[in-house]
């Protein structure tokens, strides 16, 4: 276990630090005192994602997420609350002690937690193979080396080497404590009847690295020449990868691609070690699979502008073709790099420094649109069928393209390329999009009588979770903004016995048992009332830096959206000057809330009254017009507190 003051340290470090956490995954721009960018957490065009340096949190106001830098690492990565601890130490030098994981503790650890600490343990396996046993110095480092890698190369991506004999990375793991049910579920070791295999024995090994630069999967190349067998093999997909959101080299990359605002995007492993050991480190590959919208995203989170560099062979042509219409689709500015007949990213960076590189990406590169023009032009030469194929082609590919100002400037530059009159393109790109938008209304509108159609159980959704409706919402909100913004400070300064606005707000509440129907709202009071007694503790940073993300998260979004005011402050001021009205603003929403609490239990008796009446319930009919009677009284003299509100 981790202690408290390291992870006090830890928190309060991260969140003091919040930016530099957050723009290693999120490209920001300062707007004001706050940072703006994409959300990570949900797939937008307009940048809705805002860091406050100084509050130390996160808010997007698209999809709600909010919280410290603890949580937003732990929601991106997908990490425990321990490892991203960890995580936020080693990135800030705090030194974090504990104990390594015994076999029993790895019991204890949930599927996902166990999984990864397995490939981890792989990782280390492999790469202590290579560089400490005579098979892999000679078989594993000898490939490298032929290949003309440097060892720095091999240190820092983690090249690794599995041995020939069959099960030699299994027998090992079983060994130290690993289940084989999670060998098998990493993918690491096949396993049938009676027999265990390692599944990548006798290839070197490329760990596939998580943002977070957690290993979660491999790549092994085979070094013997066997045509029945596949050059490359990689990790299937389980719950810790999925390769279709996952690109080579992002953990490497990220710093780098936020830095120069461009991403070069590779085919395999060895072109993106082969930029990096030529000094361009903001390089990514997807990994031998076909680009994918979800990889594409990824890289947007970064940046906005892509260089595509595939071989000038055939194959290289056609997945340059296919990644540039999903490029186009997430609306990223797309450039292709083909390279001579007979290279590859990896051959081709070889012998050249960064500065050689660079100038020649930059020298060469060709947008989309003279790219695909200009190999496509070569196959149509004058054949006019194939020129009104080709112009369709790219009228298409520009049709894609989500932004309207950039949808027309292609539309211009395609114009004049292809000699063809603008308004004939953008008639046609028209006409695209409206067949487009017709057939996702068509996919996605619901079957006629598709309600009366009992749905097979198979594909029955699980039973919604259903939050019972709060009448209190904006006043209960309202309270819970002054606890976090103003907890420590106090309501009545002029006196000699301060009393807090927490104490104060938690007194009111208390006295009259008034609970939220939203238990996050409880939460919060249950756990501030437990520091209460530190009165000098500053509420915005006991939550903020709370482990507890729907705490951190509450908190980040109840002074994230500060517009969502009471009718109260039009008569005593705007939340951003309220410190000074404290003693007149606190006790106001306090009562606001009684008001509020008590008009609904009012309602309600006059429901149950109207009930008893058509019921002919004489007796019980009695008693509550009595109970009625006294809440109507308990409202006249709270609407005189609050200033004479009209009773209805």
């Amino acid at each position: 276990m981790i202690d408290q003051v390291t992870v006090d340290k830890v928190l309060e470090t991260a969140n003091s630090q919040i930016i530099e956490v957050v723009s290693d995954y999120v490209t920001l721009r300062r707007r004001g005192i706050n940072y703006l960018g994409n959300c990570p957490f949900h797939n937008e065009k307009t940048p809705s994602f805002t860091v406050s340096p100084h509050k130390g949190i996160f808010k997007c106001f698209g999809c709600g997420e909010g919280g410290n830098a603890l949580n937003f690492v732990m929601k991106h990565d997908q990490l425990s609350f321990v490892d991203a601890i960890k995580y936020l130490g080693k990135k800030f030098n705090i030194e974090i002690e504990e104990e390594e994981y015994s076999p029993e503790q790895l019991k204890q650890k949930n599927e996902r937690e166990s999984m990864m600490v397995l490939s981890e343990y792989a990782g280390h396996f492999f790469s202590k193979n290579l560089n400490e046993t005579d098979e892999g110095k000679s078989v594993g480092l000898g490939y490298f080396r032929s290949r003309g890698f440097r060892d720095d190369i091999i240190e820092k991506f983690q090249l690794g080497y599995s041995p020939e004999q069959r099960d030699a990375f299994t027998q090992e793991a079983q060994k130290q404590g690993y289940k084989l049910e999670y060998l098998e579920k990493t993918g690491l070791t096949v396993v049938r009847e009676n027999y265990q295999a390692d599944r990548f024995r006798g290839r070197v090994m490329f760990p596939i690295h998580s943002l977070a630069g957690k290993v979660i999967a491999f790549g092994g190349r085979i070094l013997k020449n066997d045509k029945k067998t596949a050059k490359y093999l990689n990790s299937p997909e389980s719950e810790i990868y999925h390769k279709s959101r996952v690109l080579y080299g992002i953990y490497h990359a990220k710093q780098e691609i936020t830095r120069q605002d461009r991403c070069y995007l590779v085919e395999g492993y060895t072109d993106v070690l082969a930029f990096h050991q030529s000094g361009i480190s903001n390089v990514v590959a997807s990994s031998g699979t076909a680009l994918t919208s979800d990889q594409i995203r990824l890289i947007a989170r970064f940046t906005k502008n892509i260089t595509i560099i595939y071989d000038g062979d055939p194959a290289g042509l056609k997945a340059s073709l296919r990644g540039i219409d999903l490029v186009l689709a997430e609306g990223m500015n797309v450039k292709i790099l083909l390279l001579p007949d007979g290279e590859d990213p990896d051959s081709f960076a070889k012998g050249r420094n960064e500065e050689q590189l660079t100038q020649y990406i930059e020298a060469h590169q060709q947008d989309f649109i003279k790219f695909k023009t200009s190999l496509l032009l070569e196959d149509a030469q004058n054949d006019p069928i194939k020129k009104a194929q080709l112009i369709q082609d790219i009228v298409r590919s520009i049709s894609i393209i989500p932004d309207s100002i950039t949808r027309s400037v292609y539309v211009k530059e395609c114009s004049t390329l292809l000699k063809v009159d603008e308004r004939v393109l953008m008639q046609e790109t028209g006409k695209l999009q409206r067949k487009k938008q017709e057939e996702d209304f068509r996919r996605n509108a619901p079957r006629p009588d598709s309600s009366m159609q009992p749905r097979p159980a198979e594909t029955a959704p699980p039973p919604e979770k259903r939050t019972p409706s709060n009448p209190l919402e904006l006043e209960e909100r309202e309270i819970l903004r002054f606890l976090v913004k103003f907890g420590e400070r106090p309501v009545n300064p002029d006196e000699d016995e301060k009393v807090t606005v927490g104490q104060y707000i938690l007194h009111e509440l208390r006295q009259d048992d008034l609970l939220s129907v939203n238990p996050i709202y409880n939460k919060m009071m249950d756990a501030y009332e437990a520091v209460s007694d530190k009165t000098e503790l500053p509420a915005l940073k006991f939550f903020v830096n709370s482990a507890d993300p729907d705490l951190s998260r509450l908190a980040s979004d109840l002074v994230g959206k500060e517009h969502d005011l009471s009718k109260i402050h039009h008569k005593f001021g705007i939340v951003t000057n309220a410190e000074e009205l404290l003693p007149n603003l606190v006790p106001k929403i306090v009562m606001e809330l009684k008001w509020k609490k008590v008009k609904t239990v009012i309602k309600e008796k006059r429901q149950q009254l109207q009930q008893m009446e058509v019921n002919g319930n004489m007796e019980g009919l009695m008693e509550l017009m009595k109970e009625l009677n006294t809440w109507q009284q308990v409202l006249a003299h709270i609407s005189k507190e609050l200033g004479g509100r009209t009773i209805v």
